[in-house]
């Protein structure tokens, strides 16, 4: 990925909280006909030994050959996108003066590389399960549970899925944030952003902002 220095950013637990924050990645391995991209919520875990940059887990449907690439032990390729935005010149204070000035685009995306796994014990594929299924429903008001559903249910289910991990051996981010216009432009795209007050231009307004002022 181009990586200007100043939009690089490597600290584990800002990449770590956008990966949680976006958990749907995609995911590219190579096939023998060549990329294999596939789109899979993942559950992110501390750093270890084995995983020097933290562990990522999920499961994809059997029928989905991804699983399989396991075998050959080629790198695959996690792309998580966080917040992102249009960022129109007209904020920009060179307007005024010149003239010169383009629009761009904001983002936050986190690269993750590592070696599929599968997670071929039962009791740990329930496991897995268990604990994303308890993410995703912590906020409902009544969280669904594996246990809800009749065991010999989830033991079809659990043949018709396979359990993968991806153990991150390289991991970068890139915050393409305006770091490289002033700081009265940044505020501006931070006030023009909230302006437009839809869910994905307030979210990149809030990365600006927080950027600023800590």
């Amino acid at each position: 990925m181009y990586m200007p220095e100043h939009f690089s950013e490597q600290r584990i637990d800002i990449l770590h909280a956008l990966i949680q924050s976006y958990p749907l990645a995609t995911l590219v391995t190579h096939a023998e006909d060549g990329l294999n991209a596939n789109h899979i919520p993942f559950l992110i875990s501390p750093p270890t030994a084995a995983a020097p940059y933290g562990l990522l887990r999920g499961h994809v449907a059997r029928n989905n050959p991804i699983w399989q690439s396991a075998a050959n032990g080629g790198e695959a390729l996690l792309i998580f996108q966080g917040e992102q935005a249009y960022i129109s010149p007209r904020w920009y204070e060179e307007k005024k003066r010149s003239g010169e000035v383009v629009p761009t685009y904001n983002y936050a995306v986190v690269h993750a590389y590592g070696t599929l796994q599968l997670v071929e014990d039962e009791t740990r594929f329930l496991a897995l399960l268990t604990d994303l299924s308890n993410h995703f429903e912590s906020t409902m008001p009544q969280p669904w549970k594996i246990s809800d559903a009749p065991t010999d249910y989830i033991s079809r289910i659990m043949e018709l899925i396979v359990g993968i991990e991806i153990p991150i051996q390289r991991i970068t981010g890139k915050w393409k944030t305006s770091q490289n216009k002033t700081s009265q432009d940044r505020m501006n795209i931070a006030n023009g952003l909230r302006e437009q007050n839809a869910s994905n231009t307030v979210a990149m307004a809030s990365v600006m902002e927080n950027q600023l002022f800590t």
